[in-house]
């Protein structure tokens, strides 16, 4: 059963006067778009208003966003300052991001470098990754590691190089390791919730303010095979 996020059972994994950082549910949107669902964004803006009874309109940034099926950390700022300098973290990758993913089919390989060129479909809204250059195609790069193997799935951690739209679920999906649940990238069966088992679980970056290294890990989804991990 999906459970979406409301300003009650918002998870809340750091928050301060500049940032606050959630663990993003399956079917939680990011940001509004052309389906009208409330986004996350309005659910944090919420949280904040209720939480220090702010009067008025309440500052929320999108610093960056995760696929809907997807779960784990998204970062918001607080202010317009927060925002800028959190946009040029993300923009020139001076964050490290880590996630983990659930594979049916284990890679040949125990960790490698993974290097396609992506090739992103908009009326799909798909990604195909191709071993060469194609036009129009961005070079997309992910280290990934075996971290355990359960009894019918591999938990993969990965680390990304790049940030390409889909990046992972086509990079994953072109070595015959879709993610499970992704039906759009050649899983076999969808998951009960409807999602995918990609978890964005670790953040690391420089606060905007303070300039203290900040080391985010968001728990796993609340899933008998994620808890295996």
């Amino acid at each position: 059963m999906k459970v979406l996020s409301t300003k009650e059972n918002l998870q809340i994994l750091y928050e301060d006067n500049h940032i606050v950082v959630v663990n993003k549910r399956v079917g939680d949107i990011v940001q509004g778009d052309k389906t009208g669902d409330k986004p996350l964004s309005d659910v944090v803006k919420e949280y904040i208003k209720d939480k220090y009874n702010k009067p008025g309109e309440v500052f929320l940034g999108v610093v960056h966003r995760l696929d809907r099926p997807t779960t784990g950390i998204v970062a918001f700022a607080r202010t317009s300052k927060a925002l800028t300098r959190m946009n040029e973290l993300f923009k020139n990758r001076e964050t490290q991001k880590t996630y983990w993913a659930l594979v049916k089919k284990r890679p040949e390989k125990d960790s490698d470098t993974l290097t396609h060129y992506l090739k992103r479909n908009e009326k799909t809204n798909t990604s195909k990754a191709h071993i060469k250059e194609v036009p129009e195609s961005k070079v997309a790069s992910l280290d990934y590691k075996i971290i355990k193997q359960l009894d019918n799935y591999t938990a993969l951690e990965i680390d990304l190089h790049t940030g390409r739209h889909h990046q992972i679920r086509a990079q994953l999906s072109a070595i015959g390791s879709p993610i499970k649940g992704d039906l759009k990238y050649g899983a076999e069966r969808s998951n009960p919730d409807g999602g995918i088992s990609l978890h964005a679980r670790k953040l690391v970056f420089t606060h905007p303010v303070s300039k203290v290294v900040i080391n985010i890990t968001a728990p796993v989804p609340d899933d008998s095979v994620w808890k295996s991990v």
